[in-house]
């Protein structure tokens, strides 16, 4: 009988206490629902404060375990954490490389150089081993910004430390900042998919035994359930953050933290993630929070059609930044809406939306960079920002938005995206999660927009649905219906667990 769950190892010391190593590591992959191996790299004598003394288990009985273990439980990912000696960090090395010729094996590294206690855990040796043969088959390290510098062999600013160790060989390189003090607690997230600061306020607790560890075991099982890199920071910090407020007293020092399945669940674990510590924005509140269908055209003469056939919040979206009468096409838009008490966005266009009086504009992840968005909120536009997974969700709840729309729902013709639809389960996930209006994106015929509104969506997104059908008016008629049936229907019951998208 073949196992449902995917298997994640722990390669890790044994944490007499019970708060943290590979103790802590198996906790965390129970929350994330995996199957959790270990293979014991150290043997220390501590408890709850001080570590009394590490034992590096011998490199060939560290070898037998992960022989044994690849036998019968190979793994999706792997949680390296303290090893004890070079010559475990190399037995480790030989093993993630034996195991990817027969199948792809993430490999998340917590470099542990030295106890939260302040013993010294890394060996002569470590160091070079890890820069010259760990590093490069890793696919994210989370070091604290003193491993970091360990590593490195000097200080630098955070991301200019995340780059260095990038340049080492690391796929993806999350510099934790849970000890650096602050009101937040910001980890530097340098990665194929994106950069900046994941942050949370952080919580005041004594009971914060094993942060780190649960941290990385975390993001070694998101990465093993198939989400990118990115996308698996943002649940390591959630799940780290509930693991922080169900921590408890065990003993005389710190208590350890304990990883809960329903860390996902909680809005407050959900984090921001930004270039900057945090941007200090906060867009318009929607005059209409409850959308209904939210209309797509490209241009003012489709705009004016559907204002005429009922519908009041509408976007227009003209892709090409040098059509002739882009302006003549905009100004005509808003003067329309206007006059009909309309919630009409302008999609990408923000300076000419912004100087001609929209209302509000609707902006892509790729724009936010190039966006003056202090300008747009202190014009008091609203802003609505497109998110297609968990961690450009982080990244559009930085900027305290309007509304924010999850897509694609479903697979959709009119444009190429390389995401995978998200589904009814997440558009659900995220509608109970947020606390502003989501609006549901892509592939929406009459009965898919009346299943997106049961789920909770206050606007439901239409674009080709209305503008290639036969008839226009019916179909924003038949639309308007059905939205309008699905919102007097009790909500779906919300899943507990988003699914991966890239």
């Amino acid at each position: 009988m073949k196992l449902n769950k995917p298997i994640v190892w722990t390669i890790a010391g044994s944490d007499s206490g019970g708060g943290a190593g590979l103790q802590a590591d198996l906790k965390a992959f129970e929350a994330f629902d995996v199957h959790g191996c270990s293979a014991v790299s150290a043997i220390t004598a501590q408890n709850s404060l001080a570590v009394q003394q590490v034992q590096a288990v011998a490199p060939e009985l560290l070898d037998a375990q992960l022989q044994a273990l690849s036998e019968d439980l190979p793994p999706a990912a792997i949680k390296c954490g303290m090893l004890g000696s070079a010559s475990n960090a190399r037995v480790v090395a030989h093993w993630v490389k034996r195991l990817r010729e027969r199948a792809p094996v993430a490999l998340v590294l917590d470099p542990v150089w030295r106890a939260s206690t302040g013993a010294d855990l890394s060996g002569t040796e470590l160091r070079e081993v890890y820069r010259g043969e760990l590093l490069p088959l890793a696919d994210v390290i989370t070091p604290n910004r003193a491993e970091a510098a360990w590593l490195l062999g000097t200080e630098m600013a955070v991301p200019q430390s995340a780059i260095a160790l990038q340049a080492l060989g690391a796929k993806t390189v999350l510099i934790t900042g849970g000890d650096a003090g602050g009101e937040h607690s910001r980890d530097w997230l340098q990665s194929p998919q994106a950069q900046g600061w994941l942050s949370l306020p952080r919580i005041s607790t004594s009971c914060n035994h094993g942060t780190g560890c649960v941290f990385a075991a975390s993001l070694a099982a998101a990465l093993a359930q198939g989400f990118c890199a990115a996308d698996a920071a943002v649940l390591a910090k959630m799940s780290t953050a509930e693991a922080l407020r169900q921590g408890y007293a065990a003993g005389a020092g710190a208590g350890p933290v304990r990883p809960q399945a329903g860390f996902a669940l909680r809005r407050e674990n959900l984090p921001t993630l930004w270039p900057e510590l945090r941007p200090d924005i906060r867009l318009v509140a929607l005059r209409e929070p409850d959308m209904g269908l939210y209309a797509i055209a490209d241009s003012a003469a489709w705009i004016e059609r559907l204002l005429a056939a009922g519908v009041r919040t509408l976007q227009l979206r003209i892709k090409d930044a040098a059509t002739p009468d882009l302006r003549e096409q905009i100004a005509r838009s808003i003067a329309a809406a206007a006059q009909a008490g309309a919630q009409l966005f302008i999609n990408d266009h923000w300076a000419l939306a912004m100087e001609l009086g929209a209302y509000g504009v609707h902006l892509g992840q790729e724009d936010l960079a190039t966006t003056d968005l202090p300008a747009i909120a202190n014009a008091g536009l609203r802003l609505g920002v497109s998110t297609h997974s968990l961690w450009e969700v982080a990244r559009a709840r930085a900027l305290n938005p309007s509304y924010i729309a999850c897509g694609p729902i479903h697979a959709t013709r009119t444009k190429d995206m390389p995401w995978q639809p998200q589904g009814e389960g997440n558009l659900t996930y995220w509608c109970q999660l947020l606390d502003v209006p989501v609006v549901a994106i892509a592939g929406m015929d009459v009965k898919l927009a009346g299943a997106a509104r049961q789920c909770g969506a206050r606007g439901v997104a239409v674009f080709s649905g209305i503008t290639q059908a036969g008839d226009p008016e019916a179909a924003v008629a038949h639309y308007q219906q059905a939205l309008g049936r699905a919102a007097e229907q009790p909500w779906r019951a919300s899943p507990a667990w988003p699914r991966a998208t890239l």
